[in-house]
C-alpha cells in the first residue's frame, strides 16, 4: 500500500521540482545592494542624464510631428526615464522613503523637462497638424494598463540578474512607451489643445504608476530585506488610492474601445453582405459609434438603389446586432450624391500613410 502512494505521488513531485527549477528567479540573482545601488544611479537628472533625456524629447517629437515610427523608437530607446519610476517601485518595496521622495523629486522633473522641451519644438515647429502617432497617444485604455504592468515586471527582473546586457530593458522602454505621451502632452500645450495634454499625459501616468507597482511586486516577491520606518499604513493606503484613480478611467475607456470595434466590425460585415446589388456597389462606408446615436454611412456608385431595396437592407441591421444604428445611403440621385473627388483625396492619403 505505501509503495504504491509512493509510486503515485512520485510524478507530481517530480514535476513540482522541474517547474520550480525552471521558474527559479534566485539561480542567476544579483545581490540586493547591487541590484538598488545600479537603479539608484538612474534616479538622478543631471549632467548627462538631462542632456540625453533633452535630445530624445526632440528626437521623439520629431517622429511624431512626421509619423514616423522608427524615429519615435529610436527615442524611446535612448531615453532615461525608466530611472526615477523603477526607483520609486523599489523604494516602496524596501521601504526606503528617503530614496522614495528622490525619485518622486527627480520623477517631476524629468516630467517638467521633457513636456517644456517638447513644447518648444511644436510651439517653433512648422508643422502642426495631428498625425496618427500623435493621435495614439490619446486614447489610453485598459490594455495599456496591462502593458505597462507586465512590461515593468520584465523590467525590474532584467535589473536583478547578475547579466544585465540582455535587449529587456530596452524592450520594456519601447513597449511601455513613456516618452511619446510626454511629447504629445506638449503638443497639446503648444496648440492649445487641452483632450490632447490630458490623454497623452494620463497615458504617460498609468505607465509611471503600473511600472513602479510592477517593480514593487517584484522586490517583494525576492524578499528583499526592508528598511523600518513608521506609518506604514499610511503608504499602503496612499498607493491603493493612487492605483484605483489610474485604473477606473481607463477601464471605462477600454469598455467604449471594445464596444466600438465591435460595431465597427459588425458594420464591416453588415456592408459586405446587404449591399449586394446587380447594378450598384458599396464602394465605401464611414461608421460613427455614439452611445446613443451610431450611424452607418454607405457610399453607393451604380444605377440607384430603390427605397425599397434600402429599406430591407435597414431590416436586417438587426440580425448584425446593430438594431439601435442608423442606416445612411448615399448615391447618385436627385437628393445624395457621392462626392468621388473627396473619396479619391481620402484613399490617397490612406495609402501615403501606410507606405
Amino acid at each position: 500500500m505505501m509503495a504504491r502512494n509512493n509510486a503515485s505521488g512520485s510524478p507530481f513531485d517530480s514535476l513540482r521540482r522541474f517547474l520550480r527549477d525552471r521558474f527559479d528567479l534566485g539561480e542567476d540573482s544579483a545581490l540586493q545592494d547591487e541590484v538598488v545601488d545600479n537603479i539608484c544611479r538612474g534616479v538622478d537628472f543631471r549632467g548627462t542624464n538631462l542632456w540625453v533625456l533633452i535630445f530624445a524629447t526632440f528626437v521623439a517629437s520629431l517622429g511624431l510631428n512626421v509619423n514616423s515610427t522608427a524615429v519615435i523608437i529610436g527615442a524611446m530607446l535612448i531615453s532615461p526615464l525608466m530611472g526615477p519610476i523603477m526607483g520609486m517601485g523599489l523604494s516602496v518595496g524596501i521601504n526606503d522613503f528617503d530614496l522614495l521622495k528622490r525619485s518622486v523629486r527627480n520623477f517631476g522633473f524629468m516630467v517638467l523637462v521633457s513636456i517644456l522641451t517638447s513644447t518648444l519644438y511644436f510651439v517653433v515647429s512648422p508643422l502642426s497638424g495631428a498625425q496618427s502617432e500623435l493621435l495614439a497617444r490619446t486614447v489610453p485604455t485598459t490594455y495599456d494598463v496591462l502593458i505597462a504592468f507586465f512590461g515593468g515586471l520584465a523590467g525590474i527582473v532584467a535589473q536583478s540578474r547578475r547579466d544585465r546586457t540582455s535587449t529587456v530593458i530596452p524592450g520594456v522602454a519601447i513597449a511601455t512607451a513613456l516618452m511619446p505621451p510626454l511629447c504629445t502632452a506638449g503638443y497639446g500645450l503648444a496648440t492649445l489643445q487641452l483632450n490632447y495634454f490630458l490623454g497623452a499625459f494620463y497615458l504617460f501616468f498609468i505607465n509611471t504608476v503600473f511600472i513602479a507597482i510592477a517593480t514593487f511586486v517584484v522586490v517583494r516577491f525576492l524578499k528583499y530585506r526592508k528598511k523600518e520606518f513608521l506609518d506604514k499604513a499610511r503608504v499602503r493606503r496612499s498607493m491603493l488610492l493612487i492605483v484605483l484613480v489610474t485604473i477606473v478611467p481607463s477601464v471605462v475607456i477600454g469598455y467604449r474601445i471594445v464596444k466600438r470595434s465591435f460595431f465597427e466590425t459588425n458594420a464591416q460585415r453588415y456592408v459586405s453582405n446587404v449591399f449586394q446589388f446587380p447594378k450598384a456597389k458599396a464602394i465605401d462606408f464611414h461608421t460613427h459609434f455614439d452611445s446613443d446615436s451610431s450611424s452607418i454611412e454607405v457610399f453607393m456608385i451604380g444605377e440607384p438603389v430603390s427605397k425599397e431595396a434600402i429599406e430591407s437592407a435597414r431590416l436586417q441591421m438587426a440580425g448584425y446586432g446593430l438594431s439601435q444604428a442608423k442606416l445612411i445611403v448615399r448615391q447618385n440621385g436627385e437628393d445624395d450624391h457621392v462626392d468621388l473627388v473627396s473619396l479619391q483625396s481620402g484613399y490617397r492619403e490612406l495609402i501615403a500613410e501606410k507606405n
